[in-house]
């Protein structure tokens, strides 16, 4: 009711035909969730972010080595209807004018835009805890230029280990493709690493396949740790045996472009290495003096409102609700995205405002081989039959009906063909 007494004296009557301006800060599960659902009779919906599309990331490990092409998990956010869009990146936000400063993306040009009610949902950046040579040395896997390179460095890789003269020594590091975290992303990148590397590359690089190696780096004690302990070990014992060299309670010192020294003083040699090891807030949010959790996310209440901020919430990976701390996963953001944008809808439409109710439908991970992990709230899946569960949950969640025609003539192509080995 105070919110719906706050729009009155701002714009006027709600019957009135004017609509209230609102910005939408970024383009994932959370947000493209409120830009979607926004009833458009009473908000006008502008959304500024760096990247100009939607992208599906439980299919981004997939994409580094082709088992899913990269257009077919990504949404232009210019295809859906009745928005303004702008790709840049906010840098700052002043609720006293009620107005955010952006940069754009392309040329640094500077902007700034009024708002009536502010969406913030910047997501996350990658967490290095601090170990050094991590920005210069590594890969992340967060977006698809990320997934791009690692798809490059892949092949590059191999190109390189296949030249004449070149010892066994230099072959092996070159070839030994490290994972550094043991979370869903590490986890699947890694599967879908083996996969390839078992399935197509013994058929185009016979001389060099055999000194490839896969190591997976976890600091805790297990891999998977969100999922039940049985599931997890399953994961380990099966990736031992596919000659995943699984190692836990193995922290990362430091990174150089040789060798990756872990907490013992050893040193491995790699040709490259996936930094897939936790989140850290991007850099608005350190600009912002409001009630922040441990970890740096925005602490946000019932309702996804900012405290002392009547009109901004925040929602998705870079916040969350205070009392309640919730995963930084797309599950949450896409909960919390269909929960803001109703409560908008009807408190414009003068209906009383509800809590947001996290409602946990579980958790799917691909561990290689067509066998995947299902941890549900009633059973906990492991195998075939959860692959092929994995597959048709992942699918029905895509946007468009395009998407799902080119994930599944994707995943048909790289059966009957295989993956393409191509550099370019």
């Amino acid at each position: 009711m105070a919110l719906r007494r706050l729009l009155r004296a701002h714009r006027g009557p709600l019957s009135t035909p004017s609509k209230f301006r609102i910005a939408v800060l970024g383009t994932g599960f959370g947000a493209m969730q409120v830009v979607r659902r926004l009833d458009r009779r009473y908000f006008d919906v502008t959304v500024v972010s760096p990247r100009n599309y939607f992208l599906f990331t439980p299919l981004l490990p997939s994409t580094t080595v082709g088992t899913v092409e990269f257009r077919s998990i990504i949404e232009p956010v210019r295809s859906l209807p009745e928005l303004t869009y702008y790709q840049a990146a906010c840098e700052a936000i002043d609720p006293d004018a009620r107005r955010i400063h952006c940069e754009a993306m392309s040329d640094g040009y500077r902007f700034e835009l009024g708002y009536d009610y502010l969406v913030v949902a910047v997501g996350a950046g990658n967490n290095t805890f601090g170990v050094p040579g991590v920005h210069d040395h590594c890969l992340f896997l967060r977006d698809l230029p990320d997934a791009r390179a690692i798809r490059q460095r892949i092949i590059e890789q191999l190109e390189r280990a296949s030249r004449p003269g070149i010892d066994a020594g230099t072959r092996a590091g070159l070839l030994h493709f490290v994972v550094i975290g043991g979370g869903p992303t590490g986890v699947e990148f890694a599967a879908e690493l083996h996969d390839f590397i078992d399935a197509d590359l013994h058929r185009w690089f016979r001389a060099t396949v055999d000194h490839v190696s896969i190591t997976l780096l976890e600091s805790s004690g297990s891999i998977l740790g969100a999922f039940d302990r049985s599931l997890s070990s399953f994961a380990a014992r099966r990736f031992r045996r596919q000659n995943i060299d699984v190692r836990t309670n193995t922290p990362v010192t430091g990174i150089d472009a040789n060798a990756i020294t872990l907490n013992n003083g050893e040193r491995l040699a790699y040709g490259l290495a996936v930094w897939s090891a936790g989140n850290a807030p991007v850099p608005l949010l350190a600009n912002l003096d409001w009630p922040k959790w441990r970890d740096g996310r925005l602490l946000v209440g019932a309702t996804l409102r900012v405290p002392g901020q009547d009109t901004i919430w925040a929602l998705g990976d870079c916040a969350t609700i205070d009392g309640e701390p919730l995963p930084p996963t797309a599950q949450v953001a896409q909960q919390q995205g269909k929960y803001l944008a109703g409560n908008l809808n009807r408190m414009a439409a003068g209906r009383p405002e509800k809590r947001f109710r996290f409602r946990h439908l579980g958790m799917l991970a691909y561990i290689g081989e067509h066998r995947a992990l299902a941890d549900l709230p009633n059973v906990k899946g492991r195998g075939f039959a959860s692959w092929v569960f994995w597959r048709s949950v992942y699918w029905t969640r895509l946007v468009s009906l395009r998407n799902k025609v080119l994930v599944v003539f994707d995943w048909l192509t790289t059966l009957a063909f295989g993956r393409d080995v191509s550099r370019f």
